[in-house]
């Protein structure tokens, strides 16, 4: 299929459904968001909240957690139920019926760190294939977890979360030894270009100094402080200091990446355009990658028509290297 249409599918997969309230009301919308932002926009439309009362506060309905980040929101599985509070809205906790009478007054707030690696054993639940998308620093949250956690999250045994941790060590060491490799051939390529500077030189004759010309600094190069862009500090930190960063970003953040205009992700990242376009299309490549991966291990699956799926079972165990 042609990339576009890959994207496109991609795009229709990372959509989230989400079911939202208001916190005095029993009625509940499902909307399908991609991201938190919105996610927040939908919840107004469908919940009727006034625009003086924006921006709203979203908070999960079973424990009143407020989800303000962006990675967060997305680790949460599908259908999470939320609760929209608007301006000046707090929420006072649920009671242990139905959920539709709140009473208590105040609720201990969730360390979303340390629960991140649940919701991303969660992702694998729904889906193995969902690895192949996964940041490098997720693929590390999970290889960190204790066996046994992880096994009992995931409702499997250890035997079998070892064999997942050896894969998810696979999958982050091939990412490592792509960056090295793409490293060393920068090097060399480079190599070459200055040695060809040095021959050229050589074999130029003596030419007669030239004056020297006023530098006018046009300020292109620079960082433009007023440059606005939906990537986070995150990411663009990862686009900037990282090599090869398309590779330790997840299929999300890559997604990003490429909706962005090219001259304004040059000036967030003080970069000139060339530069920034060459690295979104690195970012496109490895996005259609992994795409082309994940529709891979689906048409495996779907030769299997007629049997009972067993996707524990797909991934082979193999030794971490160290």
């Amino acid at each position: 299929k042609p990339l576009r249409h890959r994207r496109a599918e991609l795009m229709a997969a990372r959509l989230k459904r989400c079911v939202v309230r208001r916190r005095d009301g029993p009625e509940q919308h499902g909307v399908a968001a991609s991201c938190l932002r919105e996610l927040r926009d939908k919840a107004c439309g469908v919940l009727a909240i006034d625009k003086a009362r924006e921006p709203i506060t979203l908070v999960l309905a079973e424990d009143g957690t407020i989800v303000d980040d962006e990675d967060y929101f997305l680790c949460l599985p599908s259908n999470t139920k939320f609760v929209a509070l608007a301006k000046d809205e707090k929420w006072p906790g649920k009671s242990l019926d139905s959920g539709t009478s709140w009473l208590s007054d105040s609720v201990d707030e969730v360390d979303s760190a340390a629960e991140k690696w649940k919701q991303l054993a969660r992702q694998l639940k729904d889906d193995l294939s969902n690895i192949i998308l996964m940041s490098e620093e997720d693929l590390q949250v999970l290889i960190d977890v204790p066996c046994s956690d992880l096994a009992e999250e995931l409702a499997q045994s250890e035997t079998k979360i070892r064999v997942l941790q050896d894969t998810l060590q696979q999958v982050l060491d091939r990412r490592e030894e792509e960056r090295q490799s793409r490293q060393l051939l920068e090097l060399y390529l480079e190599a070459l270009k200055t040695e060809d500077s040095i021959l050229s030189k050589v074999a130029e004759p003596q030419a007669a100094p030239k004056k020297e010309m006023d530098v006018v600094d046009t300020g292109t190069s620079s960082t433009d402080s007023s440059a606005t862009t939906a990537l986070s500090d995150q990411v663009l930190a990862a686009l900037k200091e990282k090599p090869a960063p398309e590779l330790c970003l997840d299929s999300q953040d890559l997604e990003l990446v490429l909706k962005e205009d090219a001259a304004a992700l040059a000036s967030a990242l003080g970069w000139e355009q060339q530069k920034a376009g060459a690295v979104q299309a690195a970012c496109e490549r490895e996005l259609s990658r992994r795409l082309s991966q994940v529709q891979a291990l689906h048409s495996l699956r779907s030769t299997s028509k007629g049997k009972k799926a067993r996707p524990w079972g797909d991934w082979p165990g193999a030794k971490r290297r160290k």
